[in-house]
């Protein structure tokens, strides 16, 4: 998403650089600010703590970057607000803060602050992983209906098993910051090939 450097390689999404862009002659060089301002506004990002804005109600929080950063009339952005509000099961929370939100809540709000910017593709950072285990399902639920109902792309770091092996098309396993093993959800869980995968299974299932 570039709010990291990337160290070495290139970022590649839908075919084009994302930490490089193209100079004339084709070859790469690494991205200028601008590139990326234009690069980040197809990829939308939801964060483990939910990062909501404390000073601003629900309503507010979705509405603050379609208009800032997209320029979207407030009217505009406030209507698709409201559909996702109740895409996410929370179409009564508007006028809310935050602090008035339960963990769940607030990260069904961080769910529809993202979509509000109609990204191709959505980070999920550990979305559950700040919650008490009550309120993951609800999250999940959501994001199962993305994923079914959208063409958005989810990208998801989890260890929600269930969560991956549901909704995934492709399940990568990394261990110290490298992929062990990637495929379907069906190989990787019914017939992994790499020890160190059936290791992470067997103690997590």
């Amino acid at each position: 998403m570039t709010l990291e450097q990337v160290s070495e390689g290139v970022v590649w999404v839908g075919g084009e650089p994302l930490s490089h862009e193209r100079k004339a002659d084709g070859s790469l060089r690494p991205a200028s600010e601008k590139y990326q301002r234009q690069a980040r506004k197809k990829i939308g990002m939801v964060f483990q703590q939910f990062n909501l804005f404390p000073n601003m109600n629900v309503l507010r929080n979705i509405t603050e970057a379609p208009v800032t950063a997209l320029g979207v009339p407030k009217p505009e952005a406030e209507a698709r607000a409201r559909e996702l509000l109740d895409l996410v099961g929370l179409g009564d929370k508007a006028d809310a803060h935050p602090t008035q939100l339960s963990g769940g809540q607030q990260q069904r709000v961080a769910i529809a602050r993202a979509l509000a910017m109609k990204p191709d593709i959505l980070l999920l950072d550990e979305v559950t992983s700040a919650l008490d285990p009550e309120l993951v399902a609800g999250v999940l639920d959501v994001l199962r209906d993305i994923a079914r109902t959208t063409d958005i792309t989810l990208l998801c770091v989890t260890h929600e098993m269930s969560f991956a092996r549901d909704i995934s098309d492709r399940v990568l396993m990394f261990d110290a910051g490298r992929i062990v093993e990637s495929g379907p959800p069906s190989q990787i869980f019914g017939e992994p090939r790499e020890e160190r995968t059936r290791e992470f299974l067997r103690a997590v299932l």
